[in-house]
């Protein structure tokens, strides 16, 4: 069946994991929220703290929403612009020697949207996160200086992700068992870091992650994805750095060799003294988090029965959250919180917690989660020069009225 999927002649990108940035079928085209260039949806500042070219969202507009967050919520990491596509003029690539026809990128395996949507389908509940969510508390915390975004808590979303297992679109390409990386690529513009042009955003995956629970996604929620959340499609690889998830993408590149770009070589290791020869390998699950659903530096309102309800919501790339505890004296002591969802993979999960007869002034709040592989959030992490996996506790300060 795969056969059925082949392009018939035309251009077509370069093989991306060899520097080429592949204009896929369907160009960009600029349609944006006003004053907000790089983004479409409106950006209330109730709702969003807008950081560059990224939206982050403000955890205390998620309080009384359920577990999957709506789009408009939705936290926006865009490395360029949202680009503007169109789904009937939109094709999937998939080439390279990791299939058994070895085709070049001007022959790839193409699907096109009507393809993959006949496609059995796979629903997959998961949070997206930035793996530079919590930046800012090396900084603030830690005493650290840090490169990039200066993100708190809210460059993660979780949603309702409808599409296919890559693993069906790889094997009706014809994956072969000499593949070792998969690597896609998205179609919005190339970006240019320091004056080098490094190409469209693109990073491997190994075989075997691409095999198990990678989703390509053209639903979010139950609609079709908004553009500036993937739109016509996207992967959703879970659990792992947001990076990952390729948004728009537009070609996949099959190899039997490695596969290298920026985005796991210049970014999205962890650099600095801590790591033999100054680099981790590239980043791949999450880290345990947490964040309660209130303003920074927020007035709480102790009233008459001076009780406080804090609540929030904490998450791990590395096993069910099992355990939430919240600490309203700066981290010195803790009670345990109620979990208000079955701990699931890939999830967070909502928590609330009754605090009793809190003193009028200001207070420090932390929450930290335990995962079901016993990972439990630090007081401290070791620093990153580019300020990756921030997943010590976070010390938040409040006022009881």
């Amino acid at each position: 069946m795969g056969s059925s999927f082949r392009a018939a002649g035309g251009a077509a990108p370069p093989a991306a994991g060899r520097g080429g940035g592949g204009a896929g079928a369907a160009g960009p085209a600029r349609a944006a929220t006003p004053g907000i260039p790089t983004i479409v949806k409106p950006l209330p500042p109730e709702v969003f703290t807008v950081r560059g070219t990224n939206a982050e969202t403000n955890f205390e507009a998620l309080a009384g929403l359920g577990r999957a967050e709506p789009a408009s919520h939705f936290f926006v990491r865009n490395h360029t612009a949202t680009p503007r596509l169109d789904a009937a003029n939109w094709r999937l690539r998939v080439f390279g020697d990791g299939l058994r026809s070895k085709p070049s990128a001007a022959d790839a395996v193409t699907f096109d949207y009507h393809d993959l949507r006949r496609l059995p389908a796979r629903t997959l509940d998961a949070f997206v996160e930035c793996a530079g969510n919590g930046r800012s508390f090396y900084t603030t915390q830690q005493g650290q200086a840090v490169s990039g975004t200066a993100w708190r808590l809210g460059a993660i979303g979780q949603a309702r992700w409808r599409g296919v297992p890559l693993s069906t679109v790889l094997r009706r390409a014809g994956i072969t068992g000499g593949a070792i990386d998969v690597m896609p690529q998205g179609l919005d513009d190339e970006y240019v870091a320091n004056g080098e042009n490094l190409g469209r955003v693109r990073r491997p995956l190994p075989v075997a992650k691409a095999l198990d629970d990678v989703l390509v996604a053209y639903e979010m929620n139950g609609a079709p994805l908004p553009p500036d959340h993937g739109y016509p499609v996207r992967l959703i690889v879970p659990s792992w750095v947001g990076i990952a998830s390729i948004k728009w993408v537009g070609d996949i590149e099959v190899s039997t060799s490695p596969l290298l770009s920026p985005w796991n070589t210049q970014f999205y290791r962890l650099f600095g003294d801590t790591w033999p020869g100054g680099a981790s390998p590239p980043l791949t699950t999450q880290v345990t988090k947490s964040a309660f659903e209130l303003a920074w530096n927020a007035a709480l309102d102790g009233g008459g029965s001076r009780r406080v309800r804090l609540t929030g919501r904490s998450w791990s790339g590395q096993g069910r959250v099992t355990k939430v505890e919240v600490s309203t004296d700066g981290a010195t002591t803790w009670r345990r919180a109620r979990l208000l969802d079955a701990p699931a993979r890939n999830q967070w999960v909502r928590w609330e917690y009754d605090w009793r007869r809190p003193a009028s002034g200001p207070a420090i709040l932390a929450a930290r989660a335990t995962d079901e592989t016993g990972a439990t959030q630090p007081a401290s992490v070791p620093p990153n020069t580019q300020g990756y996996l921030f997943g010590a506790v976070v010390l938040h300060p409040v006022t009881v009225t």
